[in-house]
């Protein structure tokens, strides 16, 4: 049987905001992407390099070995864009079925990376998009990035082993990095209280999803390999205001 994927339904830079406001979903390519957050297109083709020395997951509870991670958090106010020191990342259970209600201390970014320019212009767009589409008046955005490389060592690899789900922030963002040797991994998104959807296949290294997650639910079918060595790296960053998720004190 073929493997059938569908295009992502790409929308140009300057309806982003719009699209996200109107319908809570919002696709780029990667050269549009890169005009969006106003870096080259290389400069965030660079960063890909820290995606093969990324550590095992140690907290998966299906006991797959399938997903190495990263993990920063921020604070972006305007144009401002902070780091804060390296912190645990928690869900609720409502959320994440899996995972929730665990304090996931994961190994941190590295230095070098939320160093680059292109890597504060990434995280100062989000912010500002988050502003622009989602608020009312002028918010503190509490950004978490995570870098994933998901790979098919075991056979399959499940880059969201909870299933569809909302992530409890403001903005989810998705940028597809790299994917060699690998098919499946088909995107999924659907209206939290209604019938629409989308399925598409990111498969352009730096396409960009952005998601309303108050109004957007999401996830991305596993992958199987087509050769050794098949994996899918993504870089996973959400944007809330009023404070990070945290554990009830």
């Amino acid at each position: 049987m073929a493997h059938i994927t569908f295009s992502p339904p790409y929308l140009p830079p300057d309806q982003v905001a719009s699209h996200l406001r109107s319908a809570g979903y919002a696709v780029l390519r990667p050269a549009d992407t890169a005009a969006w957050i106003g870096c080259p297109l290389d400069e965030l083709q660079a960063l890909h390099a820290d995606w093969s020395g990324l550590p095992p997951d140690e907290f998966l509870k299906d006991g797959g070995r399938y997903r190495r991670r990263r993990h920063a958090s921020f604070v972006a106010d305007g144009d401002s864009v902070q780091a804060v020191p390296h912190r645990a990342h928690w869900q609720p259970v409502e959320y994440n079925a899996l995972h929730g209600g665990m304090q996931r201390m994961f190994a941190p970014m590295l230095d070098t990376t939320v160093a680059r320019p292109a890597w504060r212009q990434l995280i100062a767009a989000l912010a500002r998009v988050s502003q622009q589409a989602l608020a009312t008046q002028p918010e503190r955005w509490f950004v978490e990035a995570h870098q994933f490389r998901i790979d098919t060592t075991d056979g399959i690899g499940r880059p969201t082993p909870e299933g569809a789900h909302r992530d409890g922030v403001d903005l989810v963002a998705v940028f597809l990095v790299g994917r060699e040797r690998v098919k499946g991994g088909e995107t999924r998104i659907f209206e939290a209280s209604g019938p629409s959807g989308q399925r598409f296949t990111l498969s352009e290294p730096w396409s960009l999803m952005l998601l309303d997650d108050a109004r957007m639910i999401h996830e991305t079918t596993p992958i199987q390999p087509l050769a050794d060595g098949g994996f899918r790296d993504t870089l996973v960053v959400t944007c809330r205001r009023g404070g990070f998720q945290d554990a009830p004190a």
